[in-house]
């Protein structure tokens, strides 16, 4: 009798599969992992581990891989349905009591496994031996799949005049057949027909590894048919609950953060043949909530890889949109668009397995950045538009069921529609002329493009410092605290700094840079400019000096906030958004 799932969900909720296992095997904590011996074989180097989050344990050295209920049944010799009530009682759960209405259910669902594993069975088999089949085998041959790769996953061809509901019919009463979804009623001939005539069929397995459903890929060339066409839903099969090749790819969960979220069957099996085993394809309807929290429970990133057309980027905005509600603390979902013209089947099959890593490492992009960037994109920096934008973006962020990762991700989007509004600045206190005075010719805009707001802010403050010696001497206004960014900047003014302290007579000429440098620091300080008037102010004259050491600091902050956004982007990490807090508090009080 089978169980119902939310019982058996229930059981694994109340206990954590290291409480379980702890009973029987030493663990010890390392990462987020616990780690001992194997009980499958004798070792002395632990090679078990056990991950609450994924909910499973794996042993290396044995490949023994499953739940708290494979466990159970392995190490105690138990059947399934013993090991349940041994874990129901141990999670203070009552016995469940089957019904007459369980009965039933079972009954239909193991009539309905039958007739897809014969149905398949017979496809496959068909397949590979029938001489009849030439055509479909040359199609095959074409998308590069072998006689292994039809076996391996279980692929078969519906021959238009062959009807196996008949066979079928034999074994199996036609109210089951039905109810399978693989045949339909014809009117006009008054017959059941199959569904998959005239496909390739790829079966689809549930997460245990029954067959429960099919894709099929017509091979004629008829433009009037669709390419792919799937199962329509049953009793025992939901679209949206279920993954293309998820109970093989789960099993490289403890190898693997992430997992490859494709478009077609044959993008998965593509890659499969390429070794890249840890991935799963959607089945040709909108992702859903309940794929990405399947995901979400053997895997740490999501890897969404459709199609580079407008189609395939569509998709990509819409499962963007559905799927960022299921972000969680230490889960990610990201983006990978290929070339243009490429899908995943085609990519590998041209470059292999290295350079489609190598691709993915480079050009993957994380869930909110791919939004904020779509539809930023899609404004422009008009009020009104910006508006609109974080009007949208706040919509967005407000379906993400998680609220710490909810208020995280929504202040980085403000952060960045903040950074596309127009700075208000109230100027400075003392009259600097504009940096534009300073690229008052074509050749000096060119030069200066090339240098860093940074760089200009420190060669003002170096300026500064080297034309006003005995000035800054008389004053003691070099010391430690002023901070510069560059590797130049900060070469430059220690050398300034131990010939200050070094040497009692200052002069200009005795300084320890070369000419090149100085000429350098003279031509891209916009310092130089300050009026004669001020220069005569002693008073003055420190002011702006704070004031240039100020603005030098606020640029370092500046650096400083801006690469922990841009780490945060990828890891939505609580250490690094308070990072991020306590700097930009440090630059208001500035």
């Amino acid at each position: 009798m089978k169980y119902p799932k939310e019982y058996l969900d229930e059981i694994k909720t109340r206990l954590k599969v290291s409480s379980v296992i702890s009973k029987t095997v030493s663990l010890k904590k390392r990462g987020k992992e616990f780690v001992g011996l194997s009980p499958f074989k004798n070792e002395k180097t632990p090679s078990f581990t056990v991950n609450d989050e994924k909910g499973f344990y794996h042993c290396f050295s044995t490949s023994e891989h499953g739940n708290i209920f494979d466990f159970i049944m392995k190490t105690q010799n138990l059947k399934f349905g013993e090991s349940v009530k041994y874990l129901a009682n141990l999670a203070g759960m009552q016995p469940y009591t089957f019904s007459k209405a369980d009965e039933e259910r079972e009954n239909d669902w193991q009539n309905y496994s039958e007739i897809f594993k014969d149905y398949i069975d017979y496809h496959n088999n068909d397949l590979l031996k029938n001489p009849d089949l030439k055509e479909a085998r040359e199609y095959l041959k074409s998308r590069n799949l072998s006689s292994t790769d039809v076996k391996n996953f279980s692929l078969g061809f519906v021959r238009n005049k062959k009807n196996y509901y008949q066979i079928l019919l034999k074994k199996f009463k036609d109210k089951d057949l039905n109810e399978s979804g693989l045949f339909y009623f014809d009117e006009k001939k008054n017959e059941y027909l199959e569904r998959f005539r005239g496909r390739i069929i790829f079966p689809i397995k549930s997460l245990t590894g029954q067959f429960i459903a099919a894709g099929g890929r017509i091979i004629s060339k008829e433009s009037y048919l669709a390419k792919y066409i799937n199962s329509p839903e049953t009793k025992f099969f939901k679209k949206g609950n279920n993954l293309y090749n998820l109970d093989k790819a789960r099993k490289f969960s403890n190898s693997h953060e992430e997992v490859f979220l494709v478009e077609g069957y044959m993008d998965v099996i593509g890659l499969n043949k390429s070794k890249i085993e840890n991935c799963v394809a959607n089945l040709g309807t909108a992702l859903t909530d309940r794929q990405i929290s399947i995901l979400n429970q053997f895997f740490n990133e999501i890897v969404i890889c459709f199609d580079s057309d407008e189609s395939g980027f569509k998709a990509a905005i819409r499962a963007a949109e559905n799927s960022i509600k299921e972000l969680r603390p230490e889960k990610q979902i990201s983006f990978l668009f290929l070339p243009e013209g490429e899908d995943p089947d085609s990519y590998v099959n041209k470059n292999g397995k290295d350079k489609f890593l190598n691709y993915f490492n480079q050009n993957k992009i994380v869930i909110h950045e791919f939004l904020f960037n779509h539809y930023k994109n899609q404004s422009n920096e008009s009020p009104s538009s910006l508006a609109e934008l974080e009007k949208k973006l706040r919509s967005i962020t407000k379906t993400i069921k998680d609220q710490l990762i909810q208020k995280y991700v929504l202040d980085n989007f403000l952060g960045k529609i903040s950074s596309l509004t127009p700075n208000l600045s109230t100027g400075k206190k003392y009259a600097i002329k504009h940096v534009s005075s300073l690229l008052s010719t074509k050749k000096i805009f060119n030069e200066t493009k090339s240098i860093s707001k940074a760089e200009l802010k420190e060669y003002s403050i170096l300026y500064f410092i080297i034309n006003n010696l005995n000035f800054f001497k008389e004053n003691n206004l070099l010391d430690d605290d002023l901070e510069f960014i560059t590797a130049e900047g900060k070469k430059i003014y220690s050398d300034v700094y131990n010939y200050f302290n070094e040497n009692e007579d200052l002069s200009f000429d005795s300084l320890p840079l070369e000419k090149d440098l100085i000429s350098r620091i003279e031509k891209f300080a916009s310092i130089k400019h300050i009026s004669n008037k001020v220069k005569k102010d002693p008073n003055k004259l420190i002011e702006i000096f704070q004031e240039m050491k100020k603005d030098l600091k606020n640029i370092s902050l500046d650096i400083k906030i801006s690469d922990l956004e841009s780490q945060f982007s990828k890891d939505l990490n609580e250490n690094t958004f308070n990072k991020i807090k306590e700097l930009k508090k440090l630059q208001n009080t500035n």
